[in-house]
């Protein structure tokens, strides 16, 4: 399916795109465009991938529209990723992160139509379900953009992705932890009950492809992924560190900041049904011509919500998924 594509990347020089760009590689694509605003993480990016001659890389923000159009000429897949993505930050200026995460997200959609593009895939956060800070609600006003503008007179299809924390992203607890290991003996934890959901960054990646290639458009897909509680994650790094006597600080929930993150909220579960088992799916309450039909046999979820404190990993576990990505 992307085979001989030509694919757009935004915000593509994020750790998700980089790993999304490795995997895109293997498919054979035409040539891949990173679009992006920071000239040197486009130049670090470049050496990464060796110069590969498939990899086109444009300086532009998705808050410019016409620079947006001008990349999407002769596209036929768009991953949007670019997005402000940080709670304090976005709680600090939220007028920022809605120009780029509302409005930026609308640009997109607009570039696509106007260039005819197959597919648009927005990549979406928990924090999107039942929103507590602004970084959540422009995510979800995203969303929301995303799933109406199947219903507009255009061939493109558009379809959400979502889903927790990514292990080992940037700005990721697990960075933050090991440098606070290794440099004060201590963790700073905001609270000693917080959990969130987990999954491997590869693992991530791969279920981006699933739904790109099995959705109708108009769905969000939320992904199935285990949870942990911050501090067994904390003490197992601690533990792998070797480093005795290191403290635990509590340091205070932030504004906007959740104990336990939530997927697929109450409301949402009514509209949304099991895919299969790494998905549900999050159908439009809009109507998307022949959607709800095509899931009409699949199994409702029956769940007051899906929220980051059931099904927690042990120790273990947490430890073999850290394994498995490379992180002890």
């Amino acid at each position: 399916m992307l085979t001989n594509q030509t694919i757009l990347v935004t915000g593509g020089t994020g750790s998700w795109g980089y790993e999304l760009v490795r995997q895109l590689l293997s498919y054979s694509p035409k040539e891949i465009r990173i679009f992006s605003r920071n000239e040197s993480s486009q130049f670090t990016m470049r050496q990464e991938f060796d110069n590969n001659p498939k990899l086109k890389f444009l300086i532009g923000d998705i808050k410019e529209k016409d620079s947006l159009i001008e990349a999407s000429q002769g596209v036929d897949f768009v991953f949007h990723l670019a997005a402000l993505k940080h709670v304090p930050v976005c709680e600090a200026q939220p007028m920022e992160a809605l120009k780029t995460n509302v409005i930026g997200t609308q640009n997109v959609i607009d570039a696509a139509i106007h260039c005819n593009v197959n597919t648009v895939v927005y990549i979406s956060t928990d924090k999107a379900s039942d929103p507590s800070n602004f970084y959540g609600f422009s995510k979800a006003m995203g969303e929301r953009l995303i799933i109406h503008a199947n219903t507009l007179m255009t061939d493109t299809k558009f379809v959400c992705i979502r889903g927790g924390n990514v292990l080992g992203t940037n700005g990721s607890v697990i960075h933050v932890f090991k440098k606070q290991i290794q440099e004060k003996g201590k963790v700073g934890i905001t609270d000693l009950q917080m959990t969130r959901f987990f999954l491997t960054l590869k693992e991530a990646i791969q279920l981006v492809f699933k739904a790109t290639f099995e959705s109708l458009g108009g769905e969000i897909f939320v992904m199935k992924m285990p949870t942990c509680r911050i501090l067994d994650l904390a003490q197992v790094l601690m533990e792998e560190s070797k480093i005795e006597n290191i403290q635990i600080e509590v340091l205070g929930v932030r504004p906007g900041e959740k104990i336990h993150e939530l997927l697929l909220s109450k409301y949402e579960a009514g509209n949304s049904v099991v895919y299969d088992d790494e998905y549900f799916v999050i159908l439009p309450t809009i109507p998307i011509e022949g959607l709800k039909e095509h899931y009409a046999d699949y199994e409702s979820v029956v769940l007051e919500n899906y929220d980051s404190s059931t099904g927690l990993m042990s120790k273990e576990e947490i430890r073999e998924m850290l394994l498995k990505g490379g992180f002890i």
